[in-house]
This record gives structure tokens, sequence and C-alpha cells, in this order.
């Protein structure tokens, strides 16, 4: 993917953030849109469809973390990647994060060769993601059926609405029922080799795969990773 064909939009409050951004990724060639706040940063979210959203989470009217999780239930946003701007490093704020759907975390102050390094790793990340070729839009398990078209997961005649990547990381595990996938082999089918994420990532994700599905079907390996076991 050219990085002419590549469509970023920047959501921050801070206009000195928006423009040092802005001038480092049209330096190298992305398309750029701003937004000040949550509530506008989805709107245009919604007419540019951008392949990459980077969210401030501390901002007035809706703060990153809301609007990340209204952004992951606008299919025509579905594969857009999301990554969290911000100055607050505490581990609670990172797990808010992921469980909004977020994909990465950049950390203020911002550093430009990093900045643009993290931005470029993410987006072969994307194009890798968008480019595999599913053999089936649709796969059937004892409990419940995957949507791959719709990201959802069917069970019982309703359906359940999933994040991108606790999407992935389902299609991933049930891809080979009772096989376990260590946690670097989630790392890295799910978030890719070159991303970087905190330890608990996985296992924030798992738990609210297992609330929202509601049956016990996935299994903890301690200290090695987690299989699905289909129960036919």
């Amino acid at each position: 993917m050219n990085p002419d064909q590549v469509k970023i939009l920047l959501v921050d409050d801070e206009e000195d953030i928006l423009e040092f951004l802005s001038y480092n990724l049209k330096r190298e060639g992305f398309q750029v849109f701003t937004a000040k706040n949550g509530k506008e940063g989805i709107g245009k979210a919604k007419i540019h469809t951008p392949h990459l959203i980077i969210l401030d989470v501390m901002m007035p009217e809706m703060d990153g973390i809301e609007a990340c999780a209204e952004i992951k239930l606008v299919p025509e946003l579905k594969n857009s990647m999301v990554i969290f701007l911000t100055a607050r490093a505490e581990d609670y704020s990172q797990i808010a994060g992921f469980e909004a759907g977020a994909d990465d975390y950049i950390t203020k102050p911002i550093r430009p060769k990093l900045f643009i390094s993290k931005i470029n790793s993410l987006l072969r990340r994307y194009t890798e993601v968008n480019l595999t070729i599913e053999p089936e839009e649709k796969s059937i398990h004892n409990a419940f059926t995957i949507d791959r078209e719709k990201y959802v997961v069917v069970r019982d005649g309703k359906e359940i609405s999933l994040p991108k990547k606790e999407f992935e990381l389902l299609q991933l595990l049930t891809s080979k029922p009772n096989k376990v996938f260590t946690r670097e082999e989630i790392f890295a089918n799910v978030w890719g080799n070159n991303v970087i994420v905190g330890d608990r990532t996985i296992d924030v994700h798992m738990r609210k795969i297992r609330e929202k599905i509601g049956i016990d079907c996935f299994k903890t390996i301690k200290g090695v990773g987690y299989k699905f076991e289909d129960k036919n």
C-alpha cells in the first residue's frame, strides 16, 4: 500500500498536537484528516473511512475510549485500526482502551521517528490482515456460528458483535479446535510481531469474548496460552 493511498484520521483537542502529527504524516505522503473531539472524530471517520484512526484519550464531549467503542460498532469501519495517543501510561487505562477495541498505544511526548515507525508497522499489519483470503464466509461450530462478513457471532439466533481484535482472536482459536495456541503465536497472528502490546492484552480480550459468547469452551492453559474446545 503506497502512502498516498493511506488515509489517517487524527483526533485530539490540542491544536499544536494536531499540527505536529499532521506535518509529520503528510511529509511521509499520507492523506491526513483531523478532528478536535470524539464526536467530531466519529463523524469524520464515517465520511472518510480511514485505514488508521489515532485518538487522544482525554478529550472534551467524548473521550477517546468512548469514541473507539462507538467506532467499532460501525460496519463500514470494521477494518479501521485504532491507536490511542495519551500521556497516561497507567495499566488500567490501557486495559480500558483494549477492551474498547484499540489496536495499540502511543504515549506522549511523541518522538517523530518512533511515531512514524509505529504507524508503518501498524499499516503493514493492516495490509496483512485485510489481504488474507478466508476460505469460507462462515464457520459453524457446535454452539455458535462465526460470520466473517458481518464480524459477528451468532448464538441461539442472536447476533453478538465483537471488536476487531476480539473477532480475530476468536477466529484464530476456532480455526484449529483443541490446538493450544501459545501466547507468542496469538500475539504474532492477531497483533503482529512488530506491534508491542502489554502482557495482559490477550487476557483482557479473552475475558471479553467469554463474557459475550457465554459458553465454557475457551480454556486457559497456564503458562502457555489458550485453546478452543468444539464440543461436537
